[in-house]
């Protein structure tokens, strides 16, 4: 237990630790480093919580990912990319999915025996780690458009969501 001359030096020592010798310094660099985080997380990253099989195994379930909004500015979407996509709103909720650009726009995208062919070409995929027997005739993409699809393909053609996303709806890329 300390003694009643070391509780004022105890008390003086947590100060310094906490706030540091030059308060009103360490409060101006608090509310510089708040606006800076707020900033950062309201108009550049976008945090996204992984709901669902679909991403496996590049995401898995309940992770929580960064979606970069500024990754686009300066070039379109690319083959490869997984990126956010912003679904209609229903009662002010912000559904957001998470998906694979494998389509660019003004091709044709199409599934045979699980494999995926762009312009009749096969698609060489190295993320997608389980295989499956996806048909599906060919789909044009059309222009400004972007054919979006998870890596976990083993799941049922029906339970996956994919097709046909605009570029509007494209909110940004996957951060890391």
């Amino acid at each position: 237990m300390a003694t009643q001359a070391q509780t004022p030096e105890l008390r003086r020592w947590w100060l310094i630790v906490l706030i540091g010798r030059r308060p009103r310094r360490t409060l101006a660099r608090i509310a510089v480093l708040v606006i800076v985080c707020v900033l950062v997380f309201k108009f550049v990253l976008i945090p996204v919580r992984i709901q669902g099989p679909s991403m496996l195994p590049t995401c898995r379930e309940n992770q929580i990912h960064l979606v970069n909004r500024l990754a686009y500015r300066f070039h379109a979407p690319r083959r490869g990319d997984v990126v956010a996509i912003q679904m209609i709103q229903m009662a002010s909720q912000h559904v957001m999915l998470l998906k694979r650009i494998v389509g660019l726009p003004d091709e044709t995208v199409a599934f045979h025996d699980g494999r995926l062919f762009i312009n009749g070409q096969m698609l060489d995929e190295p993320y997608v780690r389980y295989s499956c027997d996806w048909e599906m005739r060919p789909v044009a993409v059309g222009p400004d458009w972007y054919y979006v699809v998870g890596d976990n393909r083993s799941m049922a053609w029906a339970d996956h969501h994919q097709g046909r996303a605009s570029r509007e709806r494209i909110v940004g890329k996957l951060l890391l």
